[in-house]
């Protein structure tokens, strides 16, 4: 064991109440992905689905039945957003 001096209980006082902070934030952290993923089991069971399976469904979709680009017009553009400008102040 190290000479830790005349400070050695501040320090070991410190090791351990960090480690007791990042045990405890690891117990956190996996509870509560536990907890989110039961309510997505249970969500899913429902008949609702994600987003993001959503986008991925229809990505391989339309990868699948067409290599071809779509057309330019098949994607509305929005208009350009036009910004005030700055009074001049009069004279």
């Amino acid at each position: 064991m190290p000479d830790l001096g005349p400070h050695a209980a501040f320090i070991w006082a410190a090791y351990g109440v960090t480690l007791v902070a990042v045990v405890a934030l690891v117990v956190v952290i996996v509870s509560d992905d536990r907890r989110q993923r039961r309510l997505i089991a249970e969500l899913e069971r429902q008949g609702l689905t994600r987003r993001s399976a959503k986008a991925a469904t229809a990505k391989a979709a339309t990868a699948k039945t067409s290599t071809a680009k779509p057309a330019a017009s098949a994607k509305p553009k929005s208009a350009p957003v036009k910004t005030p400008r700055a009074r001049k102040p009069k004279a």
